[in-house]
């Protein structure tokens, strides 16, 4: 299946099914024009949601409670479903990016789909079915602001991903500190593979920044404003996982320190 078609399925899908379809073999030899998606289709009950300040996550002394905790793998997997989609915007947008950049980001859109599934597997053991809570929109407001590879690998790579290193096993210790051994597995998963999504990012914006710019100046200068370098990172601070992605010590530094 081409690129392009698979993106195009993925976000005018109304089925679960469609949005986690994985085509056993890819081409990309007719990438097509741009083509800016404006909102993602969703299944029937999985629409957006408007976020509420009373909607904040369960507090992690309230993760004994095996409700509690999933409330927070189901908006962990609208997170995931999230950078699917975002992922399938960006196969369109940039349908003249480096063939291996393109093949590089669908690799990763495949494996947030496995992540989808396994948080439903893992939902569906402690009695909810995905979309039975309300999901936002939240990472999708950024896509006005995706207008190249290098603005895509500066906000989803190197900003959001960059946080789930902290944020995914600070929970994982929770769940396991509270005795769900399961969770905390499946967040040591996300954590294996977000560090490579992350070097994904750090390997291309050394590679499409301009030579008299710094790394640090080109992400910087890509993100939009209302993006804080504080953004780039969890309240608990794992300077390992920055190091395991590939990003140099002078970066990690600035962002402990922000």
């Amino acid at each position: 299946m081409e690129l392009r078609d698979w993106a195009i399925r993925i976000l005018s899908a109304d089925t679960l099914e469609e949005k986690l379809l994985t085509p056993p073999v890819f081409t990309d030899t007719h990438p097509g024009p741009s083509l800016l998606w404006d909102m993602p289709t969703r299944p029937k009950g999985m629409e957006f949601k408007r976020h509420t300040k009373e909607e904040k996550l369960p507090a992690f002394h309230e993760h004994n409670d095996p409700d509690k905790r999933a409330v927070c793998l189901h908006r962990f997997a609208g997170h995931e479903l999230l950078a699917v989609e975002i992922m399938a915007y960006a196969l369109l947008a940039f349908p003249e990016a480096p063939k291996h950049f393109r093949r590089g980001l669908a690799n990763t859109l495949q494996e947030e789909q496995t992540h989808v599934r396994l948080y439903m597997e893992r939902l569906s053991k402690l009695g909810v079915h995905f979309g039975d809570l309300p999901l936002y929109k939240h990472f999708w407001s950024y896509t006005p602001y995706l207008t190249s590879p290098l603005q895509y690998v500066s906000v989803m790579s190197l900003t959001f991903e960059m946080a789930n290193l902290d944020f995914a096993p600070l929970y994982g210790q929770s769940f396991k500190r509270h005795g769900d051994p399961l969770s905390a597995a499946l967040m040591d998963k996300i954590l294996e593979d977000e560090i490579s999504h992350v070097s994904f990012g750090w390997q291309w914006l050394k590679k499409m920044k301009t030579p008299e710019n710094s790394e640090w100046d080109t992400w910087r200068s890509q993100v939009p404003e209302l993006l804080t370098v504080k953004r780039a990172k969890g309240f608990v601070f794992h300077e390992e996982h920055r190091s395991l992605a590939g990003i140099p010590k002078e970066w990690i530094d600035k962002i402990k320190k922000s």
